[in-house]
């Protein structure tokens, strides 16, 4: 790897709330074991490092051996998680992983690194359906994050959706729409499940 381009870190995002699903969405197993540990696995495949990012109330149950970033609490949403992870490690790019994401697999993974363009201030997957970004399933290079920053100083909204749509990203499609699914609720759970159930 090139001396200039920046190290790849993992981040899954575990600090939400999981208010519509009723439970911890990153406890959830689809995979045998809890997904925030799956995804987590996942990305040890493809990146240096790996941090769970996490609230400080979810410190004392961090499963052993996981790397974690606490949340700093210095901004609203997706957003208060990679900017706590990028204040940790400010010269480091991060893939951002949302914990519902239970279709994600090791190969749209590896798509995404492999179609990193470190030029860019991201490089995020967009559903071939609505070809907007997925900014939880996205590479945020650290000049990304930076503009992030000075982008919530000038604007209401903390959609970090909206930010990537303004701004100078790579998009590329996933081989099936369905690897972006998110699982809110328990109905979607269960549709989740039944997929992944289906496959095995």
């Amino acid at each position: 790897m090139k001396k200039d381009v920046p190290k790849l870190y993992g981040l899954v995002l575990a600090g939400g709330k999981s208010t519509r699903m009723g439970s911890d969405k990153g406890l959830l197993k689809y995979h045998s074991i809890p997904q925030q540990e799956h995804l987590y696995n996942l990305m040890g495949e493809v990146c240096d490092s790996v941090y769970l990012s996490i609230r400080k109330d979810q410190v004392s149950d961090l499963p052993k051996g996981f790397n974690s970033i606490v949340d700093q609490d210095e901004y609203r949403g997706p957003f208060n998680g990679m900017l706590s992870a990028h204040k940790e490690h400010p010269t480091a790019a991060w893939l951002v992983l949302a914990c519902d994401l239970p279709l994600m697999d090791l190969s749209s993974l590896t798509k995404l690194v492999e179609n990193r363009n470190t030029e860019k201030l991201a490089t995020s997957y967009a559903t071939n359906e609505s070809g907007l970004p997925e900014p939880l399933v996205t590479i945020w290079e650290p000049k990304g994050l930076e503009a992030a920053i000075s982008h919530l100083k000038s604007v209401e909204s903390s959609c970090p959706r909206k930010f990537l749509i303004n701004s100078d990203v790579k998009l590329i499609n996933p081989e099936q729409d369905e690897v972006l699914y998110n699982a809110n609720s328990l109905t979607e759970y269960e549709f989740a499940k039944s997929k992944i159930e289906t496959v095995r």
